[in-house]
This record gives C-alpha cells, sequence and structure tokens, in this order.
C-alpha cells in the first residue's frame, strides 16, 4: 500500500478480500474520525466512504431547520420537529434515487414532480 500526493488529496490503493471488503488506512481512519459506521454511496463513477452522521441525512440539516423556523417552531417544539423531519428524510432521499434509477433504466416511463416529491411536500 503506497500512498501518493497530489494536491490537496492523499490516494492510496488498496486490496480487495474475495468477500468483496477492504480495509480503511490507519491514517484515513484518523483523520476522519470514523466510529462504527460509515455511509457509502457511488457518484460520477466513483465510491464515496464517508464517516456515518449520528441521525443520517445530515446534509440536509440546515435547510430543514430553516424551512421549520420559517414555519414559526421554537424551543421543544422546533427541535421535536425537526429531530422527525430528519429522520424521514434519508428514507425519502433514497426513495427517490430508486425511482430514479427505475426511469433511467427503462422500469419506469417517467415520473412527474408529484411523483417524485409527494403532493404538498
Amino acid at each position: 500500500m503506497q500512498a501518493i500526493t497530489e494536491k490537496n488529496m492523499i490516494k492510496k490503493r488498496i486490496s480487495v478480500s474475495g468477500k468483496r471488503q477492504i480495509t480503511i488506512p490507519i491514517e484515513f481512519f484518523s483523520q476522519l474520525g470514523i466510529d462504527k459506521e460509515v455511509e457509502c454511496y457511488v457518484r460520477n463513477g466513483s465510491l464515496i466512504v464517508r464517516p456515518a452522521t449520528a441521525e443520517g441525512g445530515g446534509e440536509f440539516a440546515e435547510q430543514i431547520l430553516a424551512d421549520l423556523i420559517a414555519q414559526g417552531l421554537q424551543g421543544n417544539e422546533l427541535m421535536e420537529r425537526f429531530k422527525q423531519v430528519n429522520r424521514a428524510t434519508r428514507p425519502a432521499v433514497e426513495a427517490m434515487i430508486l425511482q430514479a434509477d427505475d426511469i433511467a433504466s427503462g422500469k419506469t416511463a417517467s415520473a412527474t414532480m408529484s411523483d417524485l416529491f409527494g403532493e404538498g411536500e
């Protein structure tokens, strides 16, 4: 395993076991603060592995919070509603990705915005 350093990036070539498993190099593990889980996804032909967030779906936390504040929520009511919406975000995004995959593969002819996002959401 040899490290290759490029501008603002460190790359390492690692082996994949017969069971499709990899070992994350210790310096990557430590630098990223990985605990017990990682999130893994494919984007533009690359496999992305990053530390899992406690709630998952943290990408939208600021937008969710801004929306709830705009609705006039505050205090405990704001916190409880934020937790509820934040927990529901990941499954909703995963469902949209599956629907998009079905459309791209021809399994589904097309979808409207209402199909993807639901009515009034």
